[in-house]
């Protein structure tokens, strides 16, 4: 399966059971257009999804400006995502109730979030895990990607994207 191919399929999976979340929390979330709290600087992608930004929006990098530094580069000036279409993984995820695990020096534990927009009604740590996103499987299969197709796991900036 050629690059793009296996990462849209991935992008398919995630938007997939990134929806079957949101309706289950149809009415806590309130995640919409211009909604960019969670549109932070400074992210970093895999190169895998770098590229898949560069392909396809190669006008936008090369003629328009980055929306200025505080925000994510890809915003527009009424804050709604300018790659929405082909945006990366972290984006996709954002705002869901997310669950991980962390070592600590008695075992692992269960830690959970969600953005404070969302944080009405029943509380993250009462969740069911399966009404939570589950970091790390994900995660993992992005980074095999980009192991399998760049031998790394170098990191880029998505401001650096604009030329």
């Amino acid at each position: 399966m050629e690059q793009t191919d296996e990462l849209g399929a991935f992008y398919r999976q995630v938007d997939k059971f990134a929806a079957a979340i949101e309706t289950i929390h149809k009415d806590r979330l309130h995640c919409a257009v211009g909604c960019k709290d969670c549109c932070v600087d400074d992210i970093t992608v895999f190169m895998i999804e770098a590229d898949n930004i560069r392909l396809h929006f190669s006008e936008l990098l090369n003629t328009e400006p980055p929306h200025a530094p505080g925000a994510c580069a890809f915003l527009d000036e009424k804050g709604a995502c300018r790659i929405y279409s082909h945006r990366p993984y972290v984006c996709r995820t954002q705002g869901l109730p997310l669950r991980w695990l962390e070592e600590t020096e008695s075992g692992w534990v269960e830690l959970r979030d969600i953005c404070p927009l969302n944080d009405e009604g029943t509380p993250v740590e009462n969740l069911p895990p399966e009404q939570c996103w589950s970091i790390g499987a994900y995660e993992q299969k992005l980074a095999e990607m980009q192991m399998k197709y760049y031998n790394n796991l170098q990191r880029v900036d998505l401001r650096s994207l604009f030329i």
